[in-house]
């Protein structure tokens, strides 16, 4: 196995060691299972090295030798064990078809996504490392589910940072009706936004789900309806779903159908929507915002801010008195404090007062790491507003 040296005595902290904490050049090529070195030459741990991406060694182990000297073995063996904290302890399948298995990071796994979806593994690699051990991955899956499909991704933005080609066709599959809470609902295992569908807000549609008995509800970015329809199903009594993309709002509408909900559709930008709305004088008793991914990296960080502070105000605009505000940030490169700061300022723009009632994040089966709060990536306040 080969050798990578660090430039200190002491393995950093978290599941990332960039460039500039690496003694190089190596003899290690990109994406191979390394020894980790300290600067005086004793073993500290394993990982995946890259040396053209700024993430140089994604870190699988640390302190003394473990099984990743028997790599197939550990990674089988941590999937296996990932899978079993869902099924066995979660109990996820008792409610749900669709989970995440691997959480990269969260699962001692960093660079590694795995999300099921009924009798198919949609696998994300953000590592060229585990992208060269992705046959190794899918013997691991179909050993836990016999006949399973495996579906292997490699984001786009992952490619050019990683610098990579995976140089294959990716696979595709049908359409399948998954359940999720007692609704049904359209899902293509590994296509449109991440992996098919948003797994880490799945316990938090049931509870805003659970408020909106009686309440005119107003759901913005709804994406494939995850709120709206548990808005519906638990009695609301009307449910909005606004979305700029026909292709969720097509599978919005045939989850509507299948479950003989009531949600009225709308295909508008939430900018133009919301503005509409205060112009009409129209409020909910309870909206929802969940909007796509604005913030990539640091580059982007105040510009997404803006972005933030401008639809957050927008939204709080929309909400009766005494009404509920659900709003929520998937941006790992936004902390909890910076999102809540920027909450604030919408509140004070929108001349409301708001009362937060509970941090939200994503569900048990992300295992978020206490030293890489880039794992906690989503958060969200369920906030009453006055």
């Amino acid at each position: 196995m080969p050798t990578v040296r660090l430039l200190t005595d002491r393995l950093p902290p978290g599941p990332w060691i960039f460039g500039r904490q690496v003694d190089e050049p190596t003899t290690a090529p990109n994406g191979a299972l390394v020894e980790i070195e300290d600067a005086s030459g004793r073993f500290v741990g394993h990982g995946l090295y890259n040396a053209s991406s700024d993430i140089r060694l994604r870190v699988l182990s640390r302190g003394r030798r473990s099984a990743w000297d028997r790599p197939v073995e550990a990674l089988r063996q941590m999937i296996a064990t990932s899978a079993r904290l869902r099924s066995k302890t979660l109990r996820l399948g008792d409610n749900s078809d669709m989970w995440r298995v691997v959480h990269a990071e969260g699962d001692d796994l960093p660079g590694l996504i795995i999300d099921r979806m009924g009798d198919c593994y949609v696998v994300e690699y953000h590592s060229l490392g585990f992208w060269r051990l992705r046959n190794e991955v899918e013997k691991a899956l179909t050993a836990i589910t016999d006949g399973a499909t495996v579906l292997h991704r490699v984001p786009q933005n992952v490619r050019n940072q990683e610098n990579f080609d995976p140089e294959e066709e990716e696979a595709t599959v049908e359409g399948r009706w998954l359940n999720e809470g007692g609704i049904s609902y359209p899902v293509i295992p590994g296509y449109g936004h991440k992996t098919g569908w948003f797994c880490d807000q799945r316990d938090n549609r049931q509870v805003i789900g659970a408020l909106c008995r009686g309440r005119v509800v107003l759901d913005l970015c709804c994406n494939a309806g995850g709120f709206a329809l548990q808005a519906a199903k638990n009695g609301a009594h009307s449910v909005t779903a606004v979305d700029l993309d026909e292709d969720v709002l097509e599978r919005t509408k045939m989850a509507v159908d299948k479950n003989n909900l009531d949600v009225t559709i709308e295909h508008e930008d939430i900018f133009h929507n919301l503005r509409r709305r205060a112009h009409e004088g129209q409020r909910a008793d309870v909206v929802i915002l969940d909007p796509h991914k604005l913030i990539r990296g640091r580059s982007s960080l105040e510009e997404g801010k803006e972005k933030y502070l401008d639809m957050n105000a927008l939204a709080l605009g929309a909400v009766a008195q005494g009404g509920l505000l659900a709003t929520y940030s998937c941006s790992g490169a936004l902390d909890l404090p910076t999102f809540l700061g920027v909450v604030f300022q919408a509140a004070r723009r929108a001349e409301r007062t708001i009362k937060i009632l509970t941090i939200q994040g994503a569900g048990a089966d992300h295992p978020q790491r206490p030293d890489f709060p880039r794992s906690r990536y989503l958060k969200g306040a369920l906030l009453h507003v006055d």
